[in-house]
């Protein structure tokens, strides 16, 4: 497939360079919306419309519909208002309120004024809701009819809807247009016309509420293998409907919103192709822990001057070189337990929210891999040291400089070597440093997203660069107050 979407960018190049329209409408003819969509991706903007126009009003809005936004901003500053216009029309409304988001409030008032005041007012009743609510992704056009109709007026107004997808229920309401549940197409083929659909209401079928977050909707459709839900307002009224095409979309959009946040960006900068916008949203998240890694550095001179004053700075010298080890470790634990917590929240895993069952889990899980990092992290330390100085050259041995430590025999002492009870206790300090380190990280990872969950932050910021770089400064910190204390 990939090879035969190059060469028919290639086809499509050709014959923009030489103008022939009606070739170019030929080799795009059966060709998929999608497909389509992403060879413009590729092209330059002003080629663009050329191609739009060699397709039917529909299948271009398909295509307009379908490039990321990034090249649908680039498209914006090419077509005009009666272009957009144009192409906007035959957006279903749910779509075009999605596409209208993107544009600033003055572009997208002056759109919606072009558009046939219909379908404008649908559109803008989908623009008040948050883009990702069930009200924003909502496709406001739905097949119902009343209790007290029955099975031959239900068929004929499904004949009448002005529906162009496949549905397999008709929902029913009161006379008030407050929902009461739904009926299966197959009841209505196989039950007699003079039936009441009273009598043939599903009262338990699943439905959202407008401001039902999009990832909670995702979750239903997974748990119930839902084909379409209905939409109901705070009054309980049937305002419109989700179909799994649409929840498809919405699952890639989560999922590559936690991918965004856990590496310390955000979808934002996809939005151009601008590098100055996509620098802009990286620096957001890269400044704060450029913050935090001073203030490591910070911590880092602090305790020097208190090793110094206990006549250990060798031992500081020694301690500073493991320090990588015990931020990396604790901080890729927090990651891996922060990140399990995230993906149960995400699907709505049962187990993942019930706190305390997550609790006993992890805590278990965080003992037996901090024990044994510790326990490892200490053999390292136990013999790393004196197997360098051991092995370092005749110049590196040479005598350093009085003063470096309080007792005359470190005089004469190479940086690297430390006493023999000196080198013991600072691997005793390692290793309860890591274990230490590893159960806060650990404990972050596993509260920090049920915190931000609650209140309504991602909670996948929670394992993002920020945490991180807290997770570094703490455990490092406390392997140095623990290697003074010790030794």
């Amino acid at each position: 497939m990939a090879e035969k979407r190059k060469i028919l960018l290639k086809k499509i190049e050709d014959l923009l360079e030489v103008g022939d329209k009606g070739q170019l409408r030929t080799l795009l003819d059966g060709e998929h919306a999608s497909d389509i969509a992403e060879i413009v991706e590729i092209l330059h903007p002003n080629d663009v419309p050329v191609v739009l126009n060699c397709l039917d009003k529909t299948e271009a809005a398909e295509v307009f519909s379908k490039v990321d936004e990034a090249t649908r901003s680039e498209l914006f500053e090419v077509f005009d208002d009666e272009e957009l216009i144009e192409l906007i029309s035959e957006l279903d409304p749910d779509v075009a309120a999605d596409v209208l988001s993107e544009l600033d409030k003055e572009e997208s008032r002056e759109v919606l004024q072009g558009l046939d005041s219909k379908e404008a007012e649908q559109i803008k009743e989908l623009m008040v809701y948050p883009e990702d609510s069930a009200g924003g992704i909502m496709d406001p056009v739905v097949v119902s009819v009343t209790e007290d109709a029955f099975v031959n007026e239900a068929i004929e107004r499904i004949r009448q809807a002005e529906i162009d997808e496949d549905f397999y229920s008709v929902f029913v309401v009161d006379k008030d247009g407050r929902f009461l549940g739904d009926v299966r197409i197959r009841l209505l083929i196989t039950c007699r016309s003079e039936s009441h659909i009273r009598d043939l209401i599903d009262t338990d079928a699943v439905y959202v509420n407008v401001d039902t977050d999009q990832q909670e909707v995702f979750n239903l459709f997974k748990k119930h293998e839902l084909v379409v839900v209905p939409v109901l307002d705070k009054q309980h009224r049937l305002v419109g409907r989700i179909t799994a095409d649409r929840i498809l979309g919405v699952a890639e959009e989560e999922a590559a919103e936690d991918l965004f946040a856990m590496a310390g960006t955000d979808a934002a900068e996809l939005e151009t192709f601008s590098i100055f916008n996509a620098a802009r949203v990286r620096m957001t998240w890269l400044l704060p822990c450029l913050a935090g890694t001073a203030i490591t550095a910070i911590m880092g001179f602090l305790f020097k001057g208190w090793f110094l004053s206990e006549g250990h700075l060798h031992v500081f010298l020694v301690a500073v070189l493991f320090s990588p080890m015990i931020a990396a470790i604790s901080g890729n634990a927090g990651l891996q337990t922060s990140a399990i917590v995230i993906c149960g929240l995400a699907t709505g895993d049962l187990a993942a929210l019930k706190m305390g069952q997550v609790f006993m889990r992890e805590v278990r899980i965080a003992l037996l891999v901090a024990l044994c990092c510790g326990v490892i992290g200490g053999l390292i330390c136990s013999f790393l040291p004196s197997f360098f100085a051991n092995h370092q050259p005749a110049a590196e041995t040479a005598n350093v400089s009085p003063g470096v430590s309080g007792s005359p025999a470190s005089a004469n002492q190479p940086i690297g070597l430390l006493e023999s009870k000196q080198q013991l206790k600072l691997a005793v300090a390692l290793g309860v440093a890591m274990f230490t380190a590893i159960m806060i990280s650990t404990s972050l990872g596993l509260f920090l997203p049920f915190l931000f969950r609650h209140v309504g932050l991602d909670p996948a910021i929670s394992s993002g660069p920020l945490v991180t770089t807290a997770n570094d400064s703490i455990s490092v910190s406390i392997y140095l107050l623990l290697t003074l204390l010790m030794v």
